[in-house]
């Protein structure tokens, strides 16, 4: 085997590590909201005044909107990437970076509503508590896709191989859906709770 071919070996196993990495960081995070999931369903199954006892903001409607364009932009990204159209890759990707950062504006406003009707991260009512624990750990792994997404974005800049900016591009598409998918699990679990 020449160096040349060792080179693209060892490249390749690097790149399936890190797909693999990936994939067991978005299991595990899968398996801590099923976790709380299930710490919420018991709680609240313990007695009648458990209950959220609150409508959940409209504002994670629109941040449910939000994040759904935003993979939407993302996808339409990763499609000009793989046709080395870099300038509407870089704009895209730009939009899908604002629209992460508006989605977390909007839900830091849906707290502030929260908070205006007495709704605390720390109060009796535990169910209330969880809102906060669901969203504030979606918007942490929101923190990390935003910084992959810069970095896609920085990879976009200056020119780097075509296949390293498809990678960064692939590992990108399948976290930022990931969230999108989070988000929606959260939405949908908390407004059948609430």
């Amino acid at each position: 085997m020449d160096t040349t071919e060792y080179k693209t070996e060892e490249l390749l196993q690097s790149r399936k590590a890190k797909k693999f990495n990936l994939w067991l960081g978005m299991i595990g995070m899968f398996m801590m909201f099923a976790a709380l999931s299930s710490g919420f369903i018991v709680y609240t199954a313990s007695g009648v005044d458990k209950g959220i006892k609150t409508l959940l903001p409209v504002a994670f409607t629109y941040s449910t909107i939000v994040i759904l364009v935003s993979s939407l932009t993302l996808h339409l990204a990763f499609r000009a990437a793989k046709l080395e159209q870099l300038s509407k890759q870089r704009m895209l990707l730009l939009v899908t970076i604002v629209l992460g950062l508006v989605f977390f504006a909007i839900q830091l406003h849906s707290w502030s509503v929260l908070a205006e009707r007495g709704i605390y991260f720390v109060n009796n009512n535990a169910s209330q508590s969880f809102i906060y624990v669901f969203t504030g750990l979606h918007l942490a792994h929101i923190i990390a896709g935003l910084i992959v997404l810069v970095r896609c974005y920085l990879g976009a800049l200056k020119p780097i191989p075509f296949p390293d900016n498809q990678f960064r591009m692939n590992l990108a598409i399948i976290f930022w859906h990931f969230l999108d998918l989070l988000w929606i699990y959260i939405y949908v679990f908390l407004l059948l709770n609430q």
